[in-house]
Formats: C-alpha cells, sequence, structure tokens
C-alpha cells in the first residue's frame, strides 16, 4: 500500500508511521519504504544515518534487493530508508517503463524468497518517477487529506491524476481517502468531510484523524503514537483506522 498525495502537510509520513505501528502491534510482519527525497520518515528513525548506496535510491542505482537496505525498527518491524540523492532519480535514470517499475519488481523478488510483509509506501509529495514507482508497485492507495478547502481541492486532482493514469496501469487502482487533522469543534472539518463524500463516496474512510497534539509531537522523540501516548486520542484513531482498513481487506 502507498500512502500518497501530491499536496504536503496533511499527515501523509505521519499516517505511514502509525499505521505501520498499529498493523506491528497485531503480531504482523511490516516493511516501510520512504521515498520521500525530503527522508521525514527516515529521519524518525533513532538509528539511521546511512549513505546513498544503502538507501532507497540503491534499488534505483545499483538494483540491489531491499532485504540488503532494509533496517530494523524497534517497535514497527523494518525500514527502507530514503536520502537525498533520491532527488536525482528522474534526471540520471529518465522515465522508461524498467525505472517506472524498477520498486514494483523489487518487492515481487522480495515475495518470491518469501519474505511477506504488509508493506507501507511513504510518497514524496510531488507526481514523478518515485511517486509513479510507488503507485505501480502498490494494489492500493491510501490518500491523506488535510480538513481544509487547499487540501479538499487538492484531492480532486488526485482523483483527476488517477484516472488519467489508469489506461496505462491497465487497472483502477483501489484507494481510500483519509481525512487528517479533523477538529470536531470547527464546521469547516464537517463540511470538507460531506464534500469528500460526494466526491469519492464509500473511498472515503469512516475513520478521521482529529487533529492531537501528541500525534504532532511524537515524531519529535523518535516514536509512533502508541509508543509515546498509548492512551491518546491519537492512537485510538490509528488504531481504528487500521481496523477499518483491516475488515475491508484493505491491508
Amino acid at each position: 500500500m502507498s500512502v500518497f498525495n501530491q499536496k504536503g502537510g496533511v499527515g501523509k509520513t505521519t499516517t505511514a508511521l502509525n499505521l505501520a505501528a498499529a498493523v506491528a502491534r497485531g503480531g504482523e510482519a511490516v516493511l516501510l519504504i520512504d521515498l520521500d527525497p525530503q527522508g521525514h520518515l527516515t529521519s524518525i528513525h533513532s538509528e539511521v544515518k546511512r549513505e546513498a548506496r544503502d538507501s532507497a535510491f540503491a534499488i534505483y542505482q545499483h538494483n540491489r534487493p531491499i532485504a540488503e537496505l532494509a533496517v530494523y525498527w524497534e517497535g514497527l518491524g523494518q525500514l527502507v530508508p530514503a536520502h537525498a540523492e533520491l532527488i536525482k532519480v528522474d534526471s540520471l535514470f529518465g522515465k522508461g517503463p524498467a525505472i517506472l517499475h524498477r520498486l514494483n519488481a523489487a518487492l515481487q523478488a522480495m515475495d518470491d524468497d518469501g519474505r511477506r510483509a504488509t508493506t507501507i509506501i511513504d510518497c514524496c509529495p510531488f507526481l514523478g518517477v518515485l511517486s509513479l514507482n510507488a503507485i505501480f508497485a502498490a494494489d492500493r492507495l491510501l490518500i491523506p487529506v488535510s480538513s481544509d478547502h487547499l487540501s479538499l481541492r487538492g484531492a480532486l486532482q488526485i482523483e483527476h491524476t488517477l484516472k488519467v493514469l489508469e489506461p496505462v496501469l491497465k487497472r483502477r487502482v483501489e484507494r481510500r481517502y483519509l481525512l487528517t487533522r479533523f477538529d470536531r469543534r470547527r464546521k469547516m472539518s464537517f463540511e470538507i468531510q460531506t464534500k469528500l463524500r460526494a466526491q469519492v463516496g464509500t473511498e472515503l474512510c469512516e475513520t478521521v484523524i482529529s487533529e492531537n497534539v501528541a500525534v504532532a509531537e511524537a515524531p519529535a522523540v523518535s516514536q509512533d503514537i502508541f509508543t509515546y501516548s498509548p492512551a491518546s486520542r491519537g492512537a485510538a484513531d490509528y488504531m481504528a483506522l487500521k481496523e477499518e482498513l483491516r475488515d475491508a481487506r484493505f491491508i
């Protein structure tokens, strides 16, 4: 599953982190892949200080197997870290089919070796070779949308983008939209929810991620929400999201 949005600041990395933590707490193997050159997800891991050849960039530069790049993340599973060199993937390797399907091939090789895991890919906030790799590799997309009007517009642009890609993919990628930073004290949050549901129907998650201080604070101390504040509203929201997606066989 890829966590994707062309707009930054919508809770994409936070959602990838905490959804992975929720899945891992059920005893399942989890693999996180950071495909964002900014490396926000990687920066949350307290011990990752690696060179480009030991990061996701090596999947493209050296065709290295994922198993060689993944590092252990206590309480979550494994992480393939990002590196700033990822920003060069478009210019160095072009946009041919081999590069666009490079991540998919690497994940398939891992499955063929019997290394199955729930895989969550944190995408970069723009549409390019890296995001296309994540979309082509994913059987499903989770699209976080902040509860404001600009993010709503961005969500509708994503829906258009995905429809344009369908002839190339030769399939419709299953997706779910997730409202984040949802403030129940604000009428606008409910207005955004109503408008987005009118556009995407049942593809909008029933679960919302509430505006929550603990969710914002946890990454600063290199922790997921369940480690940092297990009794918080944020922890309850992300566990509810995991259960909703699991019931829908989305993860």
